[in-house]
């Protein structure tokens, strides 16, 4: 098991290598928007340190290894996949040489109790069959519904989510096109405009789900996924996203960057407004020109900076945001079941009775229902290298309420009996007899989240999405609170997922100054200013 691990340096300090006189930047966290800003760091001609906790690079997109079976912890599939090649043109790379990517088709399908389903896939001709098929009158609002999904995402993903949003005077020239493309109503609202079939609207409204939203109070732009879907397709990354995390972290490390895990960021360091570095939970400290945080933007200001005064993001703030919901996640292997349940593919959503109900008492309830959906994913039937010869590997995700509720989930009482009524749920409507032939099996809830990632709340995806925590009224890529501080990652604009957190990198870049005008002398400034 030793050799899926990106390892630290070997030596064992974190002073630089003799002649290096490079400006230096630490990067906090090794997740997908951390190891992406380190790479672009690293072009600009930095030295880059990334520090985390982990044992391993990807964060959230690292893996689990149990008995012969790779466990992708979180993300299961790529989108938009010109954000990671273009990440790789700029440190002089071929994405393609270092990844093997692998299109899905189709993408997903989505089952219901009544025992209806719908097929997902890029063929923009099965997708309206499929329309047809569950309801002929909504084939007309199919149509319009991806002429709508096509405007916001050249407006919000390639003209919003790939600059930064840090100035007022940026959001106030592009409220107009919000209003156009009437981003006031939600995801939902607008996939009710123009489908009658609740189906349907489920189907085209759930996607706000995978970056920690709610769909029923989600702004509309987000129905840019429908887009991105049909533009660029679903993919699997052969290895799973740990494969692209340990591919960025060799590109880091060719660049003459460091990764040092195990070690635990307590504290940004300052001098008067400037950030200067980082002090570990050892009590050790680390210089820096400049400090980007991949770690969870609310556990930036209110823990790595607790000491400072801060304007904007107090702690009073940070605890009336509205945070995504918590992830139940069950990794489990079967074994010889490869040639078993054949109507099974990469991924399937399983729809429990209620939809509206579910949701509200995820996001505004704080309930831990008794129904629930899940989404289950099977990466064996396209990588079988995730499972021993034979067997399987999946995973089963049922969306649950964060920690920050008045009466949150006490998950050390409720962990197995929840596993259990998943794996009830599995054996009913998908993998029956699925007990007799578990092999492996693990349990991450919203506790683990936040023991494990540091994430407030133990929400999946930092702040919700709501339109106003999105773009201007996030947290910024460039701090409001210290100058030669930056954010990347989910809880930051543009977002969650791993598009969003990429292209959180790519802002960073735009922000950060070359490495030679800081090693000939002139000051960094704010972006701000």
């Amino acid at each position: 098991m030793d050799d899926h691990r990106v390892h630290s340096d070997p030596q064992s300090g974190f002073a630089p290598n003799a002649g290096d006189a490079r400006p230096h930047a630490i990067v906090i966290g090794a997740g997908l928007g951390g190891l992406a800003s380190a790479m672009r760091l690293g072009a600009k001609g930095y030295r880059v340190t990334v520090i985390d906790k982990l044992d391993m690079a990807g964060g959230r997109g690292s893996a689990l290894y149990q008995n012969g079976h790779r466990f992708d912890l979180g993300p299961t599939i790529v989108t938009v996949p010109q954000v990671f090649r273009e990440l790789w043109a700029a440190c002089g790379r071929d994405f393609d040489q270092d990844v093997d990517l692998r299109p899905i088709e189709p993408f997903y399908e989505i089952r219901w109790p009544d025992g209806s389903h719908f097929t997902a896939s890029q063929n923009t001709d099965a997708m309206r069959a499929e329309v047809a098929r569950l309801s002929p009158q909504d084939a007309k609002g199919y149509e319009r519904f991806l002429q709508d999904s096509a405007a916001r995402y050249w407006f919000g993903f390639e003209d919003l989510g790939r600059r930064s949003m840090h100035k007022l005077w940026d959001l106030i020239k592009v409220l107009p096109k919000f209003g156009m493309l009437r981003a006031d109503r939600s995801v939902y609202a607008h996939a009710a405009k123009r489908f009658k079939d609740e189906r349907l609207r489920m189907a085209f409204s759930f996607h706000p789900l995978f970056i920690g939203g709610d769909p029923f109070n989600v702004t509309s732009m987000y129905i840019l996924v429908s887009h991105l879907e049909k533009e660029f397709g679903v993919h699997y990354a052969m290895g799973g996203v740990a494969a692209i995390a340990k591919a960025m972290a060799r590109v880091v490390q060719d660049q003459g960057g460091a990764l040092r895990f195990h070690h635990v960021v307590d504290e940004i360091t300052f001098h008067d407004n400037r950030a200067t570095g980082v002090r570990l939970a050892t009590g050790e400290t680390v210089a820096a020109d400049i400090v980007v945080s991949n770690a969870d933007a609310g556990h930036t200001y209110k823990h790595l900076m607790r000491n400072r005064p801060r304007r904007r993001w107090t702690d009073g703030k940070l605890t009336r945001a509205r945070w995504s919901m918590g992830l139940f996640v069950w990794y489990f292997g079967t074994r010889g079941t490869c040639n078993k349940w054949a109507d099974v593919g990469h991924h399937t959503i399983l729809n429990g009775p209620r939809y509206r109900g579910l949701v509200k008492d995820i996001f505004i309830k704080g309930k831990l229902s008794e129904d629930m959906s899940l989404y289950v994913h099977r990466p064996s039937v396209t990588d079988p290298s995730c499972a021993p010869e034979g067997d399987d590997t999946f995973y089963a995700l049922s969306p649950v309420p964060h920690l920050g509720f008045d009466d949150p989930v006490d998950w050390a009482k409720m962990g197995e009996a929840y596993r259990q009524k998943v794996q009830q749920v599995l054996e009913d409507q998908l993998l029956p007899d699925l007990g007799a032939h578990l092999s492996a099996s693990e349990v991450l809830t919203p506790a683990d989240f936040e023991s494990r990632y540091l994430s407030p709340n133990g929400s999946g995806f930092s702040i919700e999405p709501r339109i106003l925590q999105s773009a201007y009224f996030r947290p910024h890529n460039v701090s409001e609170e210290a100058e030669g501080l930056y954010l990347v990652g989910a809880g930051t604009h543009p977002g969650a997922g791993l598009p969003g957190v990429i292209s959180s990198a790519e802002v960073l870049a735009k922000l950060v100054p070359d490495a030679v005008s800081v090693s000939s002398g002139h000051e960094i400034k704010m972006a701000a200013e």
